[in-house]
C-alpha cells in the first residue's frame, strides 16, 4: 500500500495521563482546529503528523482502514492508558457522495482528550506543538450574506419536483439540501464557531476537522470495543414558544415524519444486523430537544459479530435514508440532478478513530465549510409524497439558524 507523500516511515506515538482540563476548545492554539466534543468530553487535536485525501469511489471506508492500519501498525506506541482516544488517533471527514474526491483523513501531531474525568495528552514525535495558546481568537467581522448555489426558490422548484417523482413511485424518500454564503473582512477562526456552538448545543456533538465545523445531533456510530451505537434522526419541528408539548406532540402524530423516520430507522437496523451479534431497535422513535428543534429519534445499541473496525460500520451505514433517501442509488441520483450542487463533506461522515479501531463518528450537519474569509453554510430536509415546498424551505431556514449563530454571535 502507497501511503501519501512525505509520510515518515515510522511515527514515535507517546499518550501520557494528564489533569482533566476544563475546556477542551479553549486549549485549541490556532485556527487550524481538530475537535470532536460533546458535554466537555471528546478530543482536540492540531498540527499535522500525517494527512492523505482519500480516493473517491464505493470502496473509500475500506481504504481508509487499510491506510490507517498500515500507518498505525508501523508506529512505535507507547500508550500505557490505552482506553479509547488514546494512542494514534485520526480524525476524519468523507464526501457525502461516493464520487466526490473531498474525503480527507488526518493524524494530528497533538491530541487532547478528556473522557469520563480521565484525561490524556498524546504527541507525535519529537518537536510536537507546545500545549500553549498561539494566537487568541476573534469572532468574525462585518459578515454579510449571499445566496449560495441553491437559492430558496430553487430548493422549492426542487421539492415541488422531487414529490412528482415519489408520488409517481420512483423512490419513496429524497434528502435535498440547499447552501447559504458568509463573507467577512478578516479569516474566520474555527475556534470561535466552536465554542459557539459547543456553549449553545451540548448535547450536539461539536466537531472541526479540515475547515469542516458544525454540531451535529446526529450520531452515526460510536464503536468501544465490541459495543456499537447509533442514533437515527429523522423527521424534525421547530421549538414552540409557549412550550414544547404541543410541538412535540404534533411531531409524533405526523405522519409525513413518522414515514420519513421509518424509513431511516429500517435501513441501520437492515445495515447493523449482518455485523451485530445482537442488535436492540426499539419498536417506537424517542423525542430530542435541542434548544431549537425537536427531532424524532431512534437509538440503536450493538455487540459486533467479529473485530471490525469503526470505519467498517460506518461504511455499511452511510448515506442513511437520514440524509440520502431510499432506495439509496436512485434518491443519489436525484439528488445530482435535482440539488445539482456539489455537497463536498456535507451530510458526510465526520468523526474519528484510534489505532484499535475504536472512534466516533456523526453525519456531518449544521455545518459550515470554512475557507479563508468565505463559510458556506448547509442544511437539507427529507423530502416524502405529502412534503410541502413551503414548508421544507422553512425547515431548511431553521437548520441554519445554528451556523448563522456560530458566525454572527
Amino acid at each position: 500500500m502507497t501511503l501519501a507523500v512525505g509520510l515518515p516511515e515510522q511515527l514515535a506515538v507517546r499518550t501520557v495521563p494528564v489533569r482533566a482540563p476544563e475546556d477542551l476548545l479553549a486549549r485549541l492554539p490556532h485556527s487550524a482546529a481538530l475537535a470532536w466534543v460533546r458535554h466537555g468530553d471528546g478530543l482536540v487535536g492540531w498540527g499535522e503528523a500525517a494527512r492523505v485525501a482519500v480516493p473517491p469511489g464505493e470502496d473509500r471506508f475500506t481504504w481508509a482502514r487499510q491506510w490507517l492500519s498500515a500507518l498505525f501498525d508501523a508506529a512505535t506506541i507507547d500508550d500505557p492508558l490505552q482506553v479509547p482516544g488514546s494512542g494514534p488517533v485520526a480524525f476524519g471527514s468523507f464526501s457525502f457522495d461516493p464520487r466526490s474526491e473531498d474525503s480527507v483523513l488526518i493524524v494530528p501531531r497533538t491530541v487532547l482528550g478528556r473522557r469520563d474525568g480521565q484525561a490524556w495528552y498524546t504527541t507525535i514525535g519529537d518537536h510536537a506543538d507546545p500545549l500553549t495558546l498561539l494566537r487568541p481568537p476573534a469572532p468574525p467581522a462585518a459578515v454579510r450574506w449571499a445566496d449560495g448555489d441553491v437559492t430558496a426558490p430553487r430548493h422549492m422548484r426542487a421539492v415541488a419536483a422531487a414529490v412528482e417523482r415519489i408520488r409517481a413511485g420512483e423512490l419513496s424518500k429524497v434528502v435535498l439540501a440547499r447552501d447559504l454564503l458568509a463573507v467577512t473582512d478578516e479569516p474566520i477562526d474555527s475556534r470561535i464557531l466552536l465554542r459557539r456552538l459547543a456553549d449553545r448545543f451540548p448535547s450536539c456533538y461539536t466537531f472541526a476537522c479540515a475547515g469542516l465545523v458544525g454540531a451535529t445531533p446526529e450520531l452515526l456510530v460510536r464503536r468501544m470495543g465490541g459495543q456499537v451505537e447509533s442514533l437515527v434522526l429523522a423527521g424534525t419541528i421547530a421549538r414552540g414558544s409557549d412550550g414544547d408539548s404541543s410541538a412535540a406532540t404534533t411531531l409524533f402524530a405526523s405522519a409525513k415524519d413518522r414515514e420519513e423516520h421509518s424509513y431511516a430507522a429500517d435501513m441501520v437496523r437492515a445495515a447493523l444486523a449482518p455485523l451485530c451479534r445482537d442488535l436492540t431497535v426499539p419498536a417506537e422513535p424517542e423525542i430530542l430537544r435541542l434548544s431549537n428543534l425537536i427531532h424524532l429519534a431512534t437509538p440503536v445499541r450493538g455487540r459486533l459479530e467479529e473485530d471490525r473496525s469503526v470505519l467498517d460500520v460506518v461504511g455499511a451505514l452511510h448515506p442513511t435514508p437520514a440524509v440520502g433517501g431510499t432506495p439509496t442509488d436512485t434518491a443519489l441520483d436525484v439528488i445530482r440532478e435535482l440539488e445539482a450542487m456539489d455537497r463536498g463533506r456535507y451530510a458526510g461522515p465526520v468523526g474519528w478513530i484510534d489505532a484499535r479501531g475504536d472512534g466516533e463518528w456523526g453525519i456531518a450537519l449544521r455545518c459550515a465549510r470554512i475557507e479563508g474569509r468565505r463559510a458556506r453554510l448547509y442544511a437539507g430536509g427529507g423530502i416524502v409524497a405529502g412534503s410541502d415546498p413551503a414548508a421544507e424551505l422553512a425547515e431548511t431556514q431553521t437548520k441554519l439558524r445554528a451556523m448563522q449563530y456560530a458566525i454572527e454571535g
